[in-house]
């Protein structure tokens, strides 16, 4: 473990996690994070925790349930990290550890380069901007985005909640991802209308050569245009049946330390962009359950929550 990769390590366990003397900490991972994983388990262990490591086999796909054996040691922790290849942050195991009062951080597909930059933000200053955009999704209801690269999508988020990542998991079912920096809420089901243009990074194929294109009605994706990349999304779509065409969530990038790095974990936290998912929100305040879920970047995005412009073309109007 390289001193960096420690001090970001040490940072997520003390900082971000808050763990104490005595708490179970549970460190889950697979082969492509081992490195995280380990560096995690062992800055636990030097806080006095009683940490525990699992690794399993990657999930195929972001949004898939662990394995049986280890949710139900999430259940036992008081402090789970997840560090896995795939991502289990919109799970029914995720959900169900949280419920029951787990403090919990998911960092799928997490590298060194990655954990090292990123981890070193300025995670109270990261929280006050995530906070501040989380309140404006909760208190709005119909939203407009569009892009330079010919997004114009309309989608109601009324009734819905908006939530923070801020990375600061001290009270009892905090969750959020690891490196953190995003506001995000579920828009109604159905209400999504009109095409959005992914081209900034899409989950499970990284930074776009093509811009992908997708055309929205009554909140599925009806089609996708793009070259081979999107021809890749599609194949993956069509594998699990309509409802992985549901737009499933609407976030919002607050971590000024990010950058596009073809990792979804890091690329939906930039600065100045947003994204589009698609597939499950159900962990979220949706109703779509389904073991896919998968995030689009769309870069210099001008978004209006109920008429008031709260991003114009990259850069935040709404400052905290």
């Amino acid at each position: 473990m390289t001193a960096n990769l420690g001090k970001s390590a040490d940072i997520a366990i003390r900082q971000c996690m808050a763990v104490k003397p005595g708490e179970t900490v549970l460190v889950v991972t697979d082969l492509p994070t081992r490195s995280v994983g380990q560096a995690l388990w062992e800055k636990a262990v030097e806080a006095g925790a009683e940490a525990l490591y699992m690794e399993m086999v990657p999930r195929k796909n972001d949004g898939a349930e662990p394995p049986a054996a280890i949710a139900a040691a999430m259940l036992q922790a008081d402090v789970v990290l997840g560090a896995t290849s795939r991502s289990f942050s919109h799970t029914q195991a995720r959900k169900a550890a949280s419920k029951k009062g787990v403090r919990m951080a998911t960092l799928p597909g997490i590298t060194e380069d990655i954990m090292q930059r990123t981890l070193n933000a300025d995670y109270e200053r990261i929280a006050t901007v995530s906070t501040l955009f989380a309140g404006l999704l909760s208190k709005g209801s119909h939203v407009h985005i569009s892009t330079p690269a010919g997004t114009d999508l309309t989608l109601s988020i009324a009734g819905r909640a908006g939530h923070p990542d801020t990375g600061i998991n001290h009270e009892a079912g905090d969750f959020s991802n690891l490196p953190a920096g995003e506001a995000y809420v579920a828009p109604v089901e159905g209400t999504t209308e009109g095409v959005f243009v992914i081209d900034g990074a899409m989950a499970g194929i990284g930074v776009l050569e093509t811009p992908i294109k997708l055309t929205v009605e009554k909140g599925y994706v009806s089609k996708i245009e793009g070259g081979q990349e999107g021809q890749q999304l599609e194949a993956t779509l069509d594998e699990y049946g309509k409802e992985a065409r549901n737009i499933a969530e609407l976030g919002i990038g607050t971590n000024d330390q990010a950058i596009l790095s073809g990792r979804v974990l890091e690329d939906e936290k930039v600065m100045g962009t947003v994204h589009i998912a698609l597939g499950n929100n159900v962990g979220f305040g949706g109703t779509c359950q389904i073991p896919l879920h998968l995030d689009g970047i769309l870069l210099n995005p001008t978004l209006t929550i109920d008429g008031q412009v709260v991003i114009k073309d990259g850069k935040h109007v709404i400052t905290a």
